[in-house]
């Protein structure tokens, strides 16, 4: 029995393989003895098992495998449950062994049989089981295998179910302070507005009576003093605008020997490191905290492209603006499978910042040594270091994007490790937002100091954070991130709509 079980199994059972087996002696003994009788037991011994191979290769079983996920897109930490349901084409038929092929991460794939014991009126088999992700991105969830032997129990074939089915894993937004806003923005959010007709200051809520105007909105005071019919300024609202800006680069979320062996993706094909997961947990925590207050939302990268352009997972992934109740899931799941981008614009391959911090200077370097071990190495000329091209990191089309909305609502920019240079060409930008925040997420806090000093100057309420940092105190510490000059100036919020400033933002003053 032990030699049985030896043998290869992916053809034919251990009976199967007994056959075989008893199929050979007799043979064996039918040549030496010279018994017919022995020769036909052994040749239909032999072709039982063979027969049963050939059929289970030929017959393909045909089932119908529908799979639904509740909810539809799960967020890290949270849990999914899967439905399966398999109807056969054919009712009726021995038990059957499957399996639901999952990716690693997930744990042991579960197994079941067919049917199951409490199928529909249908025939239908329902399965359910619950998956859990630690990491976002989207994951093929099946398909089922199963595995099919004949009715004498002596072959055996695996075939495959169905096909996968993409499982949706968001990164989870995080809860950052706010409070009502302040003014007449109202609970929503909303900044409330009237035409006036006539600017006195008598006036300022009333104007002419119109034909279809409803007698209600009827002002008699100032119907007295007109001696004229006047009724109550309408009101209009609008909404308020915010710009968010995602750097995803792949040098400024990989430093050091991070840059040279690059972060561990396991089972996943999402370029990514852990200081890009806390700026993507940061980009998704801001929008659902400024969507859920009535903001319109530009999403932007670090060339002014849509930040959500590059990703597989993303809905619409050329939308750049995101406003509405629908808004939050639909950035959710754009930032699924959002991954880092390779280097683009002005700064050369082996160009090394020697006014940047250590954690660049040294990133750089272990770059550049790998590519000339390798043979890769590429002269490529470097240029002036604040040139500013089309396409370029934070170049024309970004500052032309920023400038079409100056002064319309908050700019908040969310970067890796920036070099100097580039903390430069990025401190111009504050005069586009009211107010502009910049959040730098780097291994090393430390060594972006010169280029928060650069922008604190500039305007922008900056700071920087590890991956290690909470976000909601990150949040909350940009009220006090500001230079010397801005410390002394105006409160730091700008005016909303309505004139006043925003409390949910941090620095905020109602």
């Amino acid at each position: 029995m032990n030699l049985i079980e030896k043998l290869p199994s992916g053809l034919l059972t251990v009976r199967g393989w007994g056959f075989v087996l008893t199929a050979v002696v007799a043979l064996l003994f039918a040549q030496v003895l010279g018994r017919r009788d022995l020769l036909y037991v052994g040749v239909l011994l032999l072709a039982l098992p063979l027969a049963s191979v050939v059929v289970l290769r030929l017959v393909k079983p045909r089932f119908t495998v529908n799979r639904r996920f509740q909810p539809q897109t799960m967020e890290i930490g949270s849990t999914s449950t899967v439905t399966l349901s398999l109807t056969a084409s054919v009712a009726g038929g021995a038990s059957i062994a499957m399996e639901e092929r999952l990716p690693a991460r997930f744990g042991q794939a579960p197994r079941f049989s067919y049917p199951s014991r409490n199928p529909t009126r249908d025939g239908v088999s329902l399965y359910e089981y619950r998956i859990r992700s630690t990491s976002r991105g989207v994951y093929d969830i099946g398909p089922v295998t199963a595995e099919f032997t004949d009715p004498f129990g002596l072959g055996k074939s695996r075939h495959v179910l169905g096909t996968a089915d993409p499982l949706v894993v968001t990164p989870a937004p995080v809860e950052l302070l706010g409070s009502a806003l302040a003014g007449s923005r109202g609970n929503d959010g909303m900044a409330v507005t009237r035409r006036q007709a006539n600017p006195s200051d008598d006036d300022v809520m009333t104007r002419e009576y119109r034909h279809g105007d409803s007698l209600r909105r009827v002002h008699w005071a100032a119907t007295a003093r007109h001696s004229e019919l006047m009724v109550r300024q309408e009101e209009s609202v609008t909404t308020p605008q915010a710009t968010l800006l995602l750097d995803r680069r792949h040098s400024s979320f990989s430093t050091g020997f991070s840059a040279v062996f690059g972060a561990d993706a396991g089972d996943s094909t999402l370029s990514t490191s852990p200081t890009f997961e806390w700026a993507v947990t940061a980009a998704m925590s801001i929008s659902a905290h400024l969507l859920e207050r009535g903001y319109a939302l530009r999403f932007l990268d670090q060339q002014g492209a849509p930040a959500l352009l590059h990703s597989p997972s993303a809905p619409l992934p050329s939308e750049e603006e995101h406003h509405g109740q629908g808004a939050v899931e639909g950035i959710a799941e754009g930032l699924a499978a959002l991954g880092l981008a390779p280097e683009t614009g002005h700064r050369a391959p082996g160009h090394v910042d020697r006014s940047g911090s250590t954690a660049v200077r040294a990133g750089e370097a272990a770059r550049s040594a790998v590519r000339r071990v390798r043979g890769q190495e590429a002269e490529t000329p470097a240029k002036t270091p604040h040139a500013r091209t089309p396409h370029a990191v934070f170049g024309d089309d970004l500052l032309d994007r920023l400038a079409a909305t100056r002064h319309r609502g908050p700019l908040i920019a969310v970067l890796g490790l920036i070099t100097t240079e580039e903390a430069h060409v990025l401190a111009s930008a504050s005069d586009y937002g009211s107010p502009a925040y910049a959040i730098l997420a780097a291994d090393r806090p430390a060594d972006s100091r010169a280029q928060l000093d650069i922008l604190r100057e500039a305007g922008w309420h900056a700071t920087a954070a590890s991956p290690s940092a909470g976000l909601p105190a990150v949040w909350a510490g940009l009220e006090h991130a500001v230079g010397r000059s801005a410390a002394h100036a105006s409160p730091a919020a700008g005016p909303t709509p309505s004139g006043r400033p925003d409390a949910s933002l941090p620095g905020s003053r109602p």
